[in-house]
């Protein structure tokens, strides 16, 4: 018995229809959120309980920003394991850098840096500790550019690759406007800052005590736009942020209540409106949480 062409179409396209699974409605969701913005995105989300993934250009390139600041702090950790230095060791503040260009001296504008306070210390003494911390909570530029100086930005490039992050270039400190006008950026994917801290959730980011270091001051990031900004109180994150405009990341643990955990990066860049784009990231992050906690 033959059957009408138009029923054998409607037969293939029953039997093709499957039900969406929950992992690609999350997916589809993402992407219909972030496709309203003016922007370009990346998503990388790892359980680690599960080892679920859900990628989208991930391994589109990205400026850094402030994220090349987790890379430095991992360096900062390997190095003082390997005895080259301590955390109780002091560096005396200043405000006076070379370009990787030309070895030419440039200095940072206190009023373009998310902490100004420092600048308020120039020939005083700092512990490397805090140092390190003001890099990552309050994303100090200052602080940032004399750890880069003291552990050398090749070897935080290095670490990344013996760690698994392929992509990562930490090249310079921040505010090198001869090496920008060369393009000479730190750059990352959000595929590379998942991998990493997968490895300082893991306890495998130098060590296990230096990974816990780590993620106590991770805890303590003081920009909360992006991956927090949605979760429950109860829910922390270990995390750090980048921003410069048109460019807003962040990237991190997030900690459940019941001790399960999963890794989150979201990445923009060439964005028409910064606080549009990072909230549709925020949803995004909500969106993510919800799927986790829901199972």
């Amino acid at each position: 018995m033959r059957i009408p062409r138009p029923i054998v179409y409607l037969i293939i396209v029953l039997f093709s229809c499957k039900p969406m699974t929950k992992k690609e409605k999350l997916t589809k969701s993402i992407t219909e959120t972030l496709q309203e913005q003016q922007a370009v995105f990346a998503v990388a989300f790892k359980d680690l309980s599960t080892g679920e993934e859900i990628y989208i250009n991930e391994h589109e390139t990205f400026h850094a920003a402030s994220t090349m600041k987790t890379p430095v702090l991992i360096e900062v950790c390997k190095q003082v394991v390997a005895g080259k230095f301590s955390f109780t060791d002091s560096l005396i503040i200043h405000n006076e850098f070379k370009s990787i260009v030309d070895s030419s001296s440039y200095t940072l504008n206190q009023k373009e840096d998310s902490e100004q306070e420092l600048y308020n210390h120039i020939g005083e003494k700092r512990s490397i500790s805090s140092l390190a911390y003001d890099m990552i909570i309050t994303s100090s530029n200052l602080a940032t550019n004399m750890i880069i100086e003291l552990v050398d930005a090749r070897n935080v490039t290095s670490t990344m690759r013996a760690l698994g992050a392929k992509d990562i270039q930490v090249l310079r400190g921040v505010e090198d406007e001869k090496a920008f006008e060369k393009g000479l950026n730190n750059t990352t994917t959000a595929y590379d800052l998942m991998v990493i801290f997968e490895k300082i959730a893991k306890g495998e980011a130098v060590n296990p005590e230096a990974s816990r270091i780590m993620t106590d001051i991770l805890l303590e990031q003081k920009f909360n736009e992006i991956i927090p900004a949605k979760l429950p109180p109860t829910v922390r994150v270990a995390h750090k942020t980048g921003n410069i405009v048109g460019v807003n990341h962040d990237s991190g643990i997030i900690f459940l209540p019941d001790d399960r955990k999963y890794v989150l990066v979201l990445l923009s860049k060439d964005a028409k409106d910064d606080k549009a784009a990072i909230a549709a990231m925020a949803s995004v992050s909500e969106k993510i949480y919800q799927y986790v906690t829901s199972r």
